[in-house]
């Protein structure tokens, strides 16, 4: 049997994908609308606020296409948080507008396969600010869960030496560092806590990006032997501001 592998774990995440019922929205009267603007405003200002106090972290996404309209992701120390975050949001006048599109329950996480075995504090800190990350407030995003591939023992990641995976993960890792200061990476493992094995979700300014970097991957041996890919989300970053230009 191969060796497993050991990861470190950090804030769980939740990606909260929504349809808004637009027809129901353009039909209500600008009073209120006023009023779900102002009681969505309020719970996203809870949001910011338990940013600012290191309590978890918020971004809120515009997604482009038919999969869904909005993105809610928000990370928390615990799986028991996000009962409140849910039950909080479902009682909202907005929430009543929208039907679940899609939802993706994950971890923060670093293997060993990427983190260094040094306990200096400065790789301490590190290590810390990625496992609880700020979410960056980038102009876009861009979300799609993984699998590694189980298929007999030709392509098979889990019968793969503890060795030989580190070896292709650096190598996968390298390849990745050629964007970096253009993408921000954030894995999400979800082995026993949803359908996929990984959640990955990036974050950029230029959206062309993400199609650079999921390219040069596909042509990495980790990605072209040992990886299957579900559906890809991409959207646009929202202020408040930007969302009431939205809800007219």
């Amino acid at each position: 049997m191969a060796e497993g592998f050991e990861t470190l774990e950090g804030w769980f995440s939740l990606h909260d994908f929504r349809h808004f019922n637009w027809p129901v929205w353009n039909a209500l009267a600008k009073e209120e609308k006023h009023e779900i603007q102002e009681e969505l405003a309020a719970l996203l200002s809870r949001y910011m606020q338990i940013e600012e106090k290191r309590e978890g972290s918020f971004a809120f996404y515009n997604i482009v296409g038919q999969k869904a309209d909005f993105l809610f992701l928000n990370l928390r120390p615990s799986l028991s948080d996000f009962s409140f975050v849910e039950q909080e949001f479902h009682k909202t006048q907005f929430a009543k507008l929208t039907t679940p599109a899609y939802s993706y329950v994950s971890v923060v996480e670093l293997s060993n396969y990427v983190v260094s075995h040094e306990k200096t504090p400065e790789i301490e800190a590190m290590i810390n600010s990625r496992l609880k990350p700020v979410l960056p407030k980038t102009k876009h995003i861009c979300f799609y869960p993984m699998n590694k591939r189980r298929e007999g023992t030709e392509n098979n990641w889990y019968l793969l030496p503890l060795e030989e995976r580190k070896r292709l993960m650096k190598s996968h890792g390298m390849l990745g560092r050629k964007f970096a200061g253009q993408v921000t990476q954030m894995i999400g493992g979800s082995i026993g806590l949803d359908d996929w094995e990984w959640g990955v979700t990036l974050f950029a300014e230029d959206p062309l990006v993400f199609k650079h970097v999921v390219t040069d991957m596909r042509f990495d041996e980790v990605s072209a032997r040992y990886a299957d890919f579900g559906a890809f989300f991409v959207g646009n970053q929202l202020t408040l501001p930007q969302l009431k230009q939205i809800l007219i």
